[in-house]
């Protein structure tokens, strides 16, 4: 490719203009200003149809913006500012410098992180190394379930559970043939039903209706709880928090604890009309300061590692303790 003949006249201007009017072309060059990406990498990260980001790739290709090689049948663009005029750099970087850092752009550093990873695994599997071929081997034998199943009989059996908003029972199905007795709590009559029916093969399983923020619990009546993403749906969280520490039970000799599944922070507004949630997900300040100030400690909130064949936010998961007497 050779460098845009462009000069800033008004009809140059305008073209280059109009490439940057569009936060997706802005996202991708962000992206491949410092990496080299193919469409399909893009895609994941954006979560956009291939066709919509090849689209965006041949106007930025056309207008000189970034450039393309081809390795095997795959074609890979990436922006390089020595083949851009000196006015094209510095509107990028004019454009560049008010972009900030959104909640958007965090979750397509973590999409293109989790994209690379995936490369790199690929490309050892392709040559044939040992980890490679186990990872197949262990796959084709066993399948994929069994490590996640196996970690839960870390759980300690004498638990009684929370599982706040419980929904159908996905999780209470995969925690009930561990612990002692799941407690499964929703405040809707259709969702509890569903979870009867999936889990009438339980006899430790008891279903109560209420809301998340005045749980049908009693004080120290659980040994854990989890709530896995209903807390955007509420408009008091912190409700919800200082709830989980008035249920949790002081165990005489180790921790009571509690696991928060949701949403990182994000600023797809369109979720609020759509999905109905109060919030735009939680960063970590905000779980810290309402785990704390109900009475929790040790506090973790880690992101998880996005799905890149996933089209929502990324998750993260948050836990917190509350610790014996004395």
């Amino acid at each position: 490719m050779t460098a845009s003949s462009d000069t800033p006249t008004e009809s140059g201007l305008l073209r280059w203009l109009a490439a940057l009017g569009d936060l997706a072309r802005l996202r991708i060059l962000r992206l491949l200003e410092t990496t080299e990406l193919s469409v399909g990498e893009l895609a994941k990260v954006l979560q956009l149809p291939q066709s919509t980001v090849s689209r965006h790739l041949k106007l930025l290709h056309d207008g000189g913006w970034i450039m393309k090689r081809t390795e095997g049948t795959a074609s890979l663009y990436r922006m390089d500012d020595e083949s851009l005029s000196p006015d094209a750099c510095q509107l990028w970087r004019v454009a560049r410098s008010q972009l900030g850092s959104s909640a958007t752009f965090q979750e397509d550093d973590r999409r293109v992180a989790s994209v690379l990873a995936h490369r790199h695994a690929d490309s050892k599997a392709f040559f044939g190394r040992l980890g490679g071929q186990w990872d197949h081997l262990r796959r084709e034998l066993f399948g994929e379930a069994f490590t996640a199943e196996a970690l839960l009989h870390f759980l300690d059996p004498t638990w009684v559970l929370a599982d706040l908003g419980c929904g159908t029972g996905a999780a209470a199905e995969n925690l009930a043939p561990i612990v002692n007795r799941v407690i499964a709590i929703d405040r809707e009559p259709a969702l509890l039903d569903a979870a009867r029916r999936r889990l009438a093969g339980f006899d430790n399983v008891e279903f109560r209706q209420g809301e998340l923020t005045d749980l049908p619990i009693a004080d120290g009546e659980v040994d854990a709880a989890i709530a896995f993403l209903v807390m955007v749906y509420l408009p008091q969280p912190d409700q919800m928090m200082r709830e989980v520490a008035r249920i949790l039970r002081h165990r005489p000799n180790a921790n009571s604890v509690a696991m928060i599944v949701d949403m990182v922070a994000h600023d797809r507004d369109s979720f609020r009309h759509t999905m109905g949630h109060c919030h735009l997900g939680f960063d970590e300040p905000q779980i810290n300061q309402w785990a704390k100030s109900a009475g929790l400690s040790d506090v973790r909130y880690r992101t998880l590692r996005p799905d890149t064949t996933a089209k929502g936010p990324g998750l993260f998961v948050a836990t917190m303790r509350k610790r014996p007497h004395g």
